[in-house]
Protein backbone atom coordinates (compact mmCIF):
# COMPACT_ATOMS: atom_id res chain seq x y z
CA UNK A 1 0.00 0.00 0.00
CA UNK A 2 0.92 3.46 -0.72
CA UNK A 3 -0.33 7.20 -0.58
CA UNK A 4 -0.52 9.12 -3.68
CA UNK A 5 0.34 13.15 -3.07
CA UNK A 6 -3.28 15.12 -3.97
CA UNK A 7 -2.67 18.38 -3.62
CA UNK A 8 0.38 20.32 -2.34
CA UNK A 9 -1.25 22.93 0.70
CA UNK A 10 -0.45 26.89 0.78
CA UNK A 11 -1.43 28.66 3.41
CA UNK A 12 -1.83 32.18 2.79
CA UNK A 13 -4.06 35.69 3.69
CA UNK A 14 -6.26 36.12 0.34
CA UNK A 15 -6.82 32.83 -0.78
CA UNK A 16 -8.06 33.56 -4.34
CA UNK A 17 -5.35 36.25 -5.18
CA UNK A 18 -2.24 33.98 -4.90
CA UNK A 19 -4.04 31.08 -6.64
CA UNK A 20 -4.42 33.84 -9.35
CA UNK A 21 -0.71 34.71 -9.24
CA UNK A 22 0.08 30.72 -9.46
CA UNK A 23 -2.14 30.32 -12.00
CA UNK A 24 -0.81 33.12 -14.20
CA UNK A 25 3.12 31.78 -13.43
CA UNK A 26 1.95 27.92 -14.04
CA UNK A 27 -0.37 28.48 -16.91
CA UNK A 28 -2.91 26.30 -15.27
CA UNK A 29 -6.68 27.03 -14.52
CA UNK A 30 -8.00 28.22 -11.10
CA UNK A 31 -11.02 26.17 -9.86
CA UNK A 32 -13.77 26.23 -11.94
CA UNK A 33 -15.73 27.58 -9.06
CA UNK A 34 -12.76 30.08 -7.89
CA UNK A 35 -14.26 33.50 -7.10
CA UNK A 36 -13.18 36.09 -5.22
CA UNK A 37 -13.45 35.95 -1.11
CA UNK A 38 -13.36 31.95 -1.47
CA UNK A 39 -11.49 31.07 1.64
CA UNK A 40 -10.14 28.17 0.00
CA UNK A 41 -9.04 27.59 -4.03
CA UNK A 42 -6.68 25.49 -6.35
CA UNK A 43 -5.12 25.75 -8.99
CA UNK A 44 -5.21 22.89 -11.59
CA UNK A 45 -2.17 21.69 -13.02
CA UNK A 46 -1.95 20.02 -16.16
CA UNK A 47 0.40 17.03 -14.37
CA UNK A 48 0.64 16.30 -10.88
CA UNK A 49 -1.36 17.26 -7.73
CA UNK A 50 -3.32 20.40 -7.25
CA UNK A 51 -2.05 23.29 -6.03
CA UNK A 52 -4.18 24.20 -3.22
CA UNK A 53 -4.71 27.76 -1.54
CA UNK A 54 -5.97 27.58 2.58
CA UNK A 55 -6.83 31.30 4.15
CA UNK A 56 -5.15 31.17 7.51
CA UNK A 57 -5.55 34.30 10.35
CA UNK A 58 -1.83 33.69 11.00
CA UNK A 59 0.74 35.82 8.68
CA UNK A 60 4.29 33.87 7.61
CA UNK A 61 6.72 34.80 9.89
CA UNK A 62 10.01 32.05 8.69
CA UNK A 63 11.39 30.47 5.35
CA UNK A 64 9.72 27.87 3.71
CA UNK A 65 10.66 24.37 4.94
CA UNK A 66 8.89 23.16 1.14
CA UNK A 67 9.22 24.75 -2.01
CA UNK A 68 8.23 24.68 -5.29
CA UNK A 69 10.87 24.42 -7.82
CA UNK A 70 9.43 25.94 -11.49
CA UNK A 71 11.46 24.68 -14.88
CA UNK A 72 10.22 27.11 -17.43
CA UNK A 73 9.47 26.20 -21.03
CA UNK A 74 11.22 29.13 -21.99
CA UNK A 75 14.58 30.48 -20.58
CA UNK A 76 15.58 30.91 -16.86
CA UNK A 77 16.08 34.40 -17.48
CA UNK A 78 13.16 35.48 -19.51
CA UNK A 79 10.92 33.46 -17.23
CA UNK A 80 12.50 35.32 -13.99
CA UNK A 81 11.31 38.65 -15.67
CA UNK A 82 8.14 37.64 -16.27
CA UNK A 83 7.40 36.69 -12.98
CA UNK A 84 8.35 39.61 -11.00
CA UNK A 85 6.44 41.25 -13.44
CA UNK A 86 3.63 39.37 -12.00
CA UNK A 87 4.33 40.40 -8.80
CA UNK A 88 7.36 38.29 -7.35
CA UNK A 89 9.97 39.32 -5.73
CA UNK A 90 13.86 38.39 -5.72
CA UNK A 91 14.92 36.48 -2.74
CA UNK A 92 18.53 35.10 -4.10
CA UNK A 93 20.45 35.50 -6.86
CA UNK A 94 21.98 31.82 -7.32
CA UNK A 95 22.79 32.24 -10.86
CA UNK A 96 26.21 31.47 -11.86
CA UNK A 97 28.70 33.29 -14.72
CA UNK A 98 28.55 29.86 -16.68
CA UNK A 99 24.57 29.79 -16.69
CA UNK A 100 23.87 26.93 -14.02
CA UNK A 101 22.20 27.59 -10.84
CA UNK A 102 18.85 29.47 -10.26
CA UNK A 103 17.06 31.72 -8.73
CA UNK A 104 15.26 31.98 -5.70
CA UNK A 105 11.98 35.05 -5.94
CA UNK A 106 9.02 34.83 -3.46
CA UNK A 107 5.19 35.22 -4.34
CA UNK A 108 3.33 37.85 -3.33
CA UNK A 109 2.92 36.64 0.19
CA UNK A 110 6.46 36.31 0.58
CA UNK A 111 6.47 32.22 -0.07
CA UNK A 112 9.60 31.00 -1.57
CA UNK A 113 10.37 29.44 -4.93
CA UNK A 114 12.75 28.97 -7.05
CA UNK A 115 13.43 28.90 -11.07
CA UNK A 116 15.76 26.74 -12.59
CA UNK A 117 17.42 26.53 -16.27
CA UNK A 118 14.66 26.73 -18.72
CA UNK A 119 13.95 24.22 -21.47
CA UNK A 120 15.81 26.51 -23.86
CA UNK A 121 18.65 26.61 -21.71
CA UNK A 122 19.55 23.05 -22.28
CA UNK A 123 19.98 22.37 -18.52
CA UNK A 124 20.79 19.43 -16.60
CA UNK A 125 18.29 17.97 -14.18
CA UNK A 126 20.56 18.98 -11.71
CA UNK A 127 20.58 22.99 -12.17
Amino acid sequence: MVSVVQNVAIDCSDAYELARFWSEATGSPLHPGAGRGDRETAVMLAEGPLLYFNQVPEPKTVKNRIHLCLRPTASREEEVERLLGLGATLVTDRRQPDGTGWAVLADPEGNEFCVLRGESDHASPSS
